[in-house]
């Protein structure tokens, strides 16, 4: 595999240490110390826990490669989980920016876990993704693996968490797991869906095209071999 950046240097493994430590932390923290499993689905209701455990699972990946733990590649996971993570921060802002409580159903979430979660803990997996591991070399690889997180994602939201919970309350339907969906009609949600499925795969073809540009601007370090 041919990285961007020498995987085994000494700035790459305390980075993806602390990218690691700081993942496994809100991780932690998000499903175990102060999750919610009152409401069915628990916190797992939400896309921002899902982008937050690919981003832990390929954080944990990335540091074997760099320990020699590993020798196995992961890209479309990778790309995967920078592309899930950018719909993320997209998604959240444009309309939290309109209304917050388009998608916060209760109270506001402390300042720092809401940058982390939906701004620092992204930005560093697009890092690695672009900048050391290279992710993005055969783009179309990951469009499988795309289509199934996000297919699973809806349907997890449609048939499971919208159907078995009471709240948030909307005006159309209750128990999605943002507010804004329970205003909306199927037809709607269903259109928003595939706005959001071709948005992903826009995402990816952006991370591409930039991961192209860095490996003009940088060429990629000698083939290194985790071993």
């Amino acid at each position: 595999m041919t990285f961007i950046a020498d995987p085994h240097a000494r700035w790459v493994l305390i980075y993806r240490w602390i990218v690691f430590l700081l993942a496994a932390g809100f991780t932690l923290r998000q499903i175990v110390i102060y999750a919610d499993y009152g409401p069915p689905g628990g916190p797992f209701r939400f896309l921002t826990i899902w982008a937050l455990l690919l981003s832990f699972f390929a954080a944990s990946r990335m540091l074997a490669l760099t320990e020699k733990r590993s020798e196995r590649p992961w890209p479309n996971l990778v790309a995967v989980t920078a592309v899930a993570n950018a719909l993320v921060v997209l998604i959240y802002w444009r309309l939290w920016l309109q209304d917050p409580a388009l998608v916060n159903s209760g109270p506001p979430l402390p300042w720092w876990l809401d940058y982390y979660l939906h701004g620092l803990g992204p930005l560093l997996q697009w890092i690695d993704a672009l900048f050391i591991y290279g992710a993005f070399r055969k783009p179309l690889r990951a469009v499988p693996l795309l289509l199934i997180v996000t297919g699973a994602y809806l349907l997890w939201i449609e048939l499971f968490v919208g159907p078995m919970n009471e709240r948030p309350v909307g005006l159309v339907t209750d128990g999605l797991p943002y507010p804004f969906l329970n205003a909306m009609e199927l037809p709607d949600r269903l259109q928003f869906y595939g706005v959001t499925a071709a948005t992903g795969l826009v995402f990816l073809a952006i991370f591409a095209g930039l991961a192209w540009i860095i490996r003009r601007v940088r060429p990629p370090a000698a083939e290194l071999r985790q071993r």
